[in-house]
């Protein structure tokens, strides 16, 4: 199995940047299992023991704190959508809907947002561009693996059809 793994990071003046965009290392095709496959794309050393109680509800963030970790599942429309809407609405809107989150967007750099989380990001369909500080931007599509480390990024639809995106966020401790 081919699972594509894109890696965000700082580059030597600490603006984000792609530092790795090829096949995750780590993969095992079963040759006793026909068609089994394994693949690590990640690791990050420990995390918190697991709880069965949900606190989606009460959430006062959507950002975790440190060792914390959430699941979001993301829809963009087609970049068109964002040139008809009325910004103080969507802003007021995100406010509300994206606690947390709405307060790491970037006023001068329309969709830009820098979390305190490394974040398992999966294209489950559709083609977005990750925007960083450096470089164009990087085209991902339906089943590639995008690795946030905590860096300042945007996401852009140029279809004219709508993304899903998941999320596994976990908190780290600021550098």
């Amino acid at each position: 199995m081919h699972i594509r793994r894109v890696v965000t990071g700082l580059d030597a003046e600490g603006r984000s940047a792609v530092i790795s965009d090829q096949p995750a290392p780590r993969t095992h095709d079963f040759a006793a299992i026909p068609g089994f496959s394994n693949t690590v794309v990640w690791a990050l050393p420990d995390s918190p023991a697991p709880t069965p109680e949900d606190i989606t509800p009460t959430l006062t963030s959507l950002m975790p704190g440190p060792g914390g970790s959430g699941l979001t599942i993301v829809q963009f429309p087609p970049s068109a959508v964002f040139e008809t809407i009325d910004p103080v609405a969507a802003a007021e809107e995100e406010a509300i809907a994206l606690p947390g989150l709405a307060d790491t967007f970037d006023p001068d750099m329309p969709g830009f947002h820098t979390t305190q989380t490394v974040d398992y990001q999966i294209v489950l369909s559709g083609q977005l561009l990750l925007s960083l500080e450096t470089g164009e931007p990087t085209l991902v599509q339906a089943g590639d693996v995008i690795i946030q480390n905590a860096t300042k990024h945007a996401w852009m639809n140029p279809t004219k059809e709508p993304a899903v995106l998941a999320a596994v966020s976990i908190g780290v401790a600021a550098p």
